[in-house]
């Protein structure tokens, strides 16, 4: 689709191996890349979940390619679920979440993702609760500190902080490009080209949407609703994100550390067999060829995971 690019597309079709009958779920539709390509490998029926009524609306064209096979859910994926379970759908052969703000979501300055373009300061990916604006001008100093630093990982988090509350003591800062030019004001240039006020933007992004407690929420449920076989494939853009999916996976793979033999319980789970197996033993990563046609590709990272089979077989690995 015009204006998107889904990232690492072929890996998560060859990861997620499609196939003829089977029920998958793409729990961040965005601009329909990934829905697009699975319904073409296999006939299919794909459920689609985005929490953004855009997103919904734009999907209804490749809705109408794919008659009776595409069905379309407004709504958060941590509640897939619930979503699902209104559909009678309680299994599922395979899930696909693509994290992070989607193209579409950047390159709209009225949604205030983006700094490159002057916007009100939104950054919700929905239409409900708080705004990037409410936090940057409500939050005590310190609070908006934690939130730069554990969020963004900005080091200059404090400074940054302290110069946005005397900022907005002379007027409200409502647009992107005033809180990219109060963050700049106080923070030297980045030695890499890294624009000062990225790290910020993401923070107050992530906190906004609930993304970190969302992509917990979402790999639970993903996880739970797999079949026998069934796969889970997240590709992660954020050190934080990426960190969540694979401590999930694995655990999930019981790859956890050795037990302790202070801690009974531990030693008690040792040697159970796993419910879940790696599809590959480290996070794939976007080809050179990729990374040169679209730059957002390259922090990119592809984690699967697998239910083993109930008859204790294994699916071979994509």
């Amino acid at each position: 689709m015009s204006g998107h690019l889904p990232v690492m597309l072929d890996e998560v079709v060859a990861t997620l191996a499609p196939r003829d009958g089977a029920v998958y779920l793409d729990g961040t539709f965005g601009g329909g890349g990934y829905a697009e390509a699975i319904l073409a490998a296999a006939d299919c029926t794909l459920y689609a979940i985005d929490r953004d009524p855009d997103a919904i609306a734009r999907g209804a064209a490749l809705a109408a390619r794919f008659p009776g096979r595409l069905h379309l859910l407004p709504g958060c994926f941590g509640d897939m679920q619930a979503l699902l379970a209104e559909r009678g759908v309680a299994e599922l052969d395979g899930v696909v979440l693509d994290l992070g703000v989607s193209s579409f979501q950047l390159d709209q300055a009225e949604r205030g993702f983006s700094f490159r373009t002057d916007g009100p300061l939104d950054m919700r990916m929905g239409r409900d609760g708080p705004t990037a604006a409410d936090l940057v001008n409500r939050l005590p100093e310190a609070e908006l500190a934690d939130i730069l630093f554990n969020f963004g990982e900005e080091r200059l988090s404090r400074r940054i902080a302290k110069t946005i509350v005397a900022a907005r003591l002379e007027a409200p800062i409502t647009t992107t490009h005033r809180l990219a030019e109060v963050i700049r004001s106080k923070v030297p240039r980045d030695p890499s080209g890294i624009d000062s006020a990225t790290r910020s933007f993401q923070a107050l992004r992530i906190v906004v949407n609930d993304e970190l407690g969302e992509v917990e929420r979402g790999l639970a449920a993903g996880q739970a609703l797999l079949a026998p076989a069934g796969r889970l494939v997240v590709v992660a853009f954020h050190s934080l994100e990426d960190r969540i999916v694979k401590r999930f996976m694995l655990n999930a793979a019981g790859r956890t550390p050795a037990a302790s033999r202070h801690n009974p319980a531990a030693l008690q789970n040792r040697g159970a067999a796993a419910p879940f197996r790696l599809l590959a033993p480290k996070a794939l990563r976007p080809g050179s060829a990729e990374t040169d046609r679209n730059p957002r590709a390259r922090s990119a990272r592809l984690r699967a995971l697998e239910r083993i089979a109930a008859d204790g077989g294994r699916m071979d690995a994509a």
